[in-house]
């Protein structure tokens, strides 16, 4: 990994228990170390500071005009790739809730030109599962698709891993390997904008390889999409409550984590509670947070990592998300990417959120947003209702009933060029004191396989540490893949 090798295993540190453990945060990294190292025979407390489970993949309800809508704060997805979260969905008893496509299949409409693509993909074999759909895309000119197979195939050469490579910006390679402004819009930062929540000029090379060599150069079916058809709060808040308590899991909410510190007769001593008053003491031998970089940056407890104040040059990216309900149908698939136009994916959410009063709701999902992420609601209004009017025919004579936005101005870490040195890898220089976090050195870019893995890495080096045997059931390997 970027960040280097794994400081020295610390032995084990007996304090409230060996296989005793306190996990802060509740959102998926934090979900999936509890789940994993109460399987494994640990007595678990997680403490999350929210009043629900799911960190930053969650719903709430609106009052609309249209009906009452279950909507969730994002739009999310995961790929066939995303090994890791489907072994979360399984343990949720979820799989069937946030089913795969059968293959690959994106419609393309550039709004300027008003012609429709697609990239979907065959049962071929790599790279050829892809070739018919690029040799075809519209929105590419002949010279333009030879250029962009050259560039899949020198990019398909690249380590991800490779320290160099963290260093580059994606554009700059990009450009040196013959691709058009055109090109770079129309296809890489397609893919890359959603993946990685910047644009391919301020993403690093390293974070990118990973995302389109593991995602669309990996295996034939690597890259297909993933839609979750309930709200997100019935996979990660709902479900994962059930299955924490089935795992016999303590689970706290409204219990922010205040402190860390050593227990004088080992392991370690975390306090956590609302407001100001005393809060509740607990003892574990393993502390696990789950947390974002300026709350661990701040529970750490001296000593934990060579260079700490590292977290703090951790940047944030922001997601935009904007919520329209039509009086009718205006959109007759399940999502759409759309180029020449500042609407970048718009996805049919009627079914998940509820029935909408009869008509439609979508969701538009605005990546890399942040010359826009802080305007008033009355100016998006004013921008995306008439570019959803010129990508969607059916809109110009539809009545809008609700119009709302949500915002996630620090959704992700910014991936930018030398971000992998600032991410630490799960274990500390502490005994028993591990980081999880999509943050933290999974090799993946800041998406919710990403935090899972991160889980998983962290129950792994807390079940090593504390010397129980090491059981792999997973349905893909994916800890040894976490721990890489």
């Amino acid at each position: 990994m970027t960040a280097g090798a794994p400081p020295p295993r610390p032995s084990p540190a007996p304090g409230g228990g060996p296989r005793t453990a306190l996990v802060a945060g509740g959102g998926l990294a934090g979900v999936t170390a509890a789940l994993r190292l109460a399987e494994a025979g640990f007595r678990v407390t997680l403490a999350e500071a929210r009043p629900r489970l799911g960190g930053l993949v969650f719903s709430f309800r609106r009052d609309s005009p249209a009906g009452e809508l279950v909507v969730d704060n994002g739009q999310h997805v995961h790929l066939r790739c995303c090994t890791a979260y489907q072994w979360l969905l399984e343990r949720l008893g979820g799989t069937a809730l946030s089913p795969l496509q059968r293959r690959l299949d994106v419609p393309v409409l550039d709004a300027a030109r008003g012609r429709l693509g697609r990239l979907r993909r065959t049962a071929l074999p790599v790279p050829l599962h892809l070739a018919a759909s690029l040799a075809t895309y519209p929105h590419l000119s002949p010279a333009e698709r030879v250029a962009a197979a050259r560039a899949a195939l020198a990019l398909r050469s690249l380590d991800p891993a490779d320290p160099a490579l963290d260093g580059v910006d994606f554009a700059t390679w990009l450009r040196r390997h013959g691709q058009s402004e055109r090109a770079v819009e129309a296809l890489w930062d397609l893919v890359g904008v959603a993946t990685l929540n910047a644009r391919a000029a301020d993403a690093s090379l390293g974070l990118a390889a990973m995302v389109f060599r593991t995602g669309l150069l990996s295996e034939p079916g690597a890259a297909d999409i993933g839609v979750s058809r309930v709200p997100l709060g019935e996979l990660h808040d709902r479900l994962t409550r059930t299955a924490l308590d089935r795992a016999g899991v303590r689970t706290l909410l409204r219990a922010r984590v205040r402190a860390v510190a050593p227990d004088p007769d080992g392991g370690w001593r975390v306090t956590s509670g609302e407001g100001d008053g005393p809060g509740t003491e607990h003892r574990a031998g393993t502390v696990v947070l789950a947390v974002p970089p300026p709350q661990a940056h701040r529970l750490l407890p001296d000593g934990a990592l060579p260079a700490p104040g590292r977290l703090r040059e951790l940047g944030t990216a922001p997601i935009l998300n904007l919520h329209v309900v039509y009086d009718r149908r205006v959109l007759h698939r399940p999502f759409l990417a759309a180029l020449g136009s500042p609407v970048q994916w718009i996805f049919d959410r009627t079914g998940a959120a509820g029935p909408a009063g009869g008509g439609q709701y979508l969701a538009l999902s605005q990546s890399a947003a942040h010359h826009e992420i802080d305007e008033p609601v009355a100016a998006l209004r004013k921008r995306y209702l008439p570019e959803l009017e010129r990508l969607l025919p059916a809109a110009r004579g539809a009545a809008v009933r609700d119009f709302f936005v949500t915002r996630e101005r620090h959704a992700t870490f910014a991936p930018v060029p030398g971000v992998g040195r600032l991410r630490p890898v799960a274990r500390t220089l502490l005994p028993g004191v591990l980081l999880a976090g999509a943050w933290t050195d999974t090799g993946w870019p800041a998406t919710m396989e990403g935090a899972v893995r991160s889980g998983l890495a962290a129950a792994r080096e807390a079940l090593e540490d504390a010397g129980c045997p090491y059981r792999d059931d997973s349905p893909h390997s994916t800890e040894r893949r976490a721990a890489a």
